[in-house]
């Protein structure tokens, strides 16, 4: 996990061990969950993270990616496109036939790779709402009281 970590806070510059073996623990160690590395030379270059949903607002079973990463250093050499068929061949053992991932607007280099492969927009809407940080009702729920 070590590796892993090593190389999260590389791509992110954010360091954060416990949270990685926290996932490992949780999704390299259960049926249905996918925690996959990629090595080149022996050294971890890249990793890929998922699982199979089923049932969240009526959508039947899916696969999720929610994590990956691969080493700037070893980018362009095929790495990420290998850790995504590998995953999608998982889940689509598992009887599973779309695979869905998250995110930000403005991670161009995860949404290329994404569509690269395949991917479009889905059937889902993400929505979000902010929390105010000393528990205080928001204003939607201000508004909703009045």
């Amino acid at each position: 996990m070590d590796a892993v970590s090593a190389l999260d806070a590389k791509i992110t510059g954010v360091p954060k061990l416990a949270y990685w073996q926290r996932m490992f623990k949780q999704y390299g160690t259960r049926t249905d969950r996918y925690f996959l590395v990629a090595e080149v030379d022996g050294k971890v270059a890249g990793f890929i993270i998922g699982e199979i949903r089923a049932w969240e607002f009526g959508s039947p079973p899916a696969g999720w990616i929610f994590a990956i990463g691969v080493d700037p250093e070893s980018r362009q050499i095929g790495i990420g496109t290998h850790l995504f068929k590998a995953i999608s061949k998982e889940i689509r053992a598992s009887g599973v036939k779309v695979v869905r991932t998250m995110l930000a607007r403005d991670d161009n280099l995860n949404m290329s790779f994404f569509r690269s492969h395949g991917m479009t927009g889905g059937s889902f809407i993400q929505l979000e709402m902010p929390l105010d940080q000393n528990g205080d009702e928001t204003e939607a729920e201000r508004a909703e009281a009045t």
